[in-house]
């Protein structure tokens, strides 16, 4: 449990490095263009989320995610009583992702985000950008599992610019960013609202997984 709660919070720490040092450095080398920012952004992440899991899938299933976590225990990936370490680890490693980050570029450890994120789009879009992930990763471990960190990172690429709120999809992730006056940030005030629309959008994904892909009926077709 400890080498597992280790490669969570490690992981995670990497995955917040990768989403705020790619948007501050896609600020600073774009000269004022939002759209190079957030193409640098996107992808920086999206490779960092493919390498992450193949890192760590193997200790400890690389879910850098409470929500993640909170479906594998439903799914019966994980037990109940191990969750409480799972998410204390991510949020930790998150934290200390976003310092990690901002001491590379001379920034201090942790600033509160003035960046506005909030209205039904930006919800809305939270739900779904959660949605999905949730959805690929739940139909892609049961039907192809060496596919899911490819599945994970290229959908995640994808969702920075299907959706308004460029897809945060990870309530430790959310909470972190907002430790962060940067590119990728979001003010504190914005953040429960986030979650909560995260917590529906993987609560309905793990439902409509188990009724589209049932693990019984994947197990016995050819």
């Amino acid at each position: 449990m400890v080498r597992r709660a280790a490669s969570e919070s490690l992981g995670t720490a990497f995955l917040l490095m990768a989403v705020i040092g790619s948007g501050i450095m896609g600020e600073r080398l774009s000269a004022g263009n939002v759209a190079i920012a957030l193409l640098a952004n996107a992808i920086a992440t999206g490779a960092a989320l493919a390498a992450l899991i193949l890192t760590f899938w193997p200790i400890s299933g690389a879910h850098f995610n409470p929500v993640v976590t909170l479906a594998a225990a439903v799914e019966d990936g994980i037990l109940w009583r191990e969750v409480p370490a799972y998410l204390f680890a991510q949020l930790v490693g998150a934290f200390a992702g976003v310092g990690a980050a901002h001491l590379m570029f001379g920034l201090p450890i942790f600033s509160a985000s003035q960046h506005a994120r909030s209205g039904p789009a930006e919800l809305w879009s939270e739900f779904v950008a959660t949605f999905g992930l949730l959805f690929v990763i739940l139909v892609c471990s049961r039907t192809r599992p060496s596919a899911v960190p490819w599945a994970v990172g290229s959908y995640i690429t994808a969702a920075y610019w299907f959706t308004a709120s460029t897809s945060f999809a990870n309530p430790a992730v959310t909470a972190a960013r907002a430790a962060s006056d940067t590119f990728a940030g979001i003010r504190p005030v914005d953040v429960p609202a986030f979650i909560v629309a995260q917590l529906a959008g993987a609560a309905t994904a793990t439902l409509m997984a188990h009724w589209l892909a049932p693990v019984k009926d994947v197990s016995s077709s050819p």
